[in-house]
């Protein structure tokens, strides 16, 4: 009965973690090149402004979901917490403020594709036609 028991846990962990696990993409208007991830996460910890004369305007996902999860994870190397607390430094000694934060994917694609500079991030799923993608993960 363990076996059996221990058998089914790991089949529905398996399970679980490949539905989680779609690509990021980070995504921006169109007039963003695409980049490496390095680069990406120079812009999200505010050392890096502009390129090309473009200043960017990065988005994040709400606070608590899975798409803003695995970009911090995938892409900055971080959890959360790391990345609040390197940002509430950054902010009390004058170097600048985190990105803002959408609720969807919806609004992040429909801000992106409005705001010259702008990019975010995606679950995979949610990418539309005719979305700038300059990363993924």
């Amino acid at each position: 009965m363990k076996k059996k028991f221990k058998i089914f846990v790991l089949i529905f962990y398996v399970g679980f973690k490949s539905v989680q696990a779609g690509e990021v993409v980070v995504i921006a208007n169109n007039n963003v090149p695409k980049m490496d991830a390095t680069t990406i996460q120079k812009i999200y910890t505010g050392k890096i402004i502009s390129i090309s004369d473009i200043n960017l305007k990065p988005v994040n996902a709400k606070l608590g979901t899975k798409e803003r999860n695995r970009f911090l994870d995938v892409f900055m190397n971080q959890d959360e917490e790391k990345y609040t607390g390197y940002w509430t430094v950054r902010r009390y000694i004058g170097k600048g403020t985190p990105p803002n934060e959408l609720n969807s994917a919806a609004e992040i694609i429909d801000y992106v594709k409005s705001t010259a500079g702008g990019m975010g991030y995606i679950d995979e799923a949610d990418l539309k036609e005719g979305v700038n993608v300059i990363g993924r993960k």
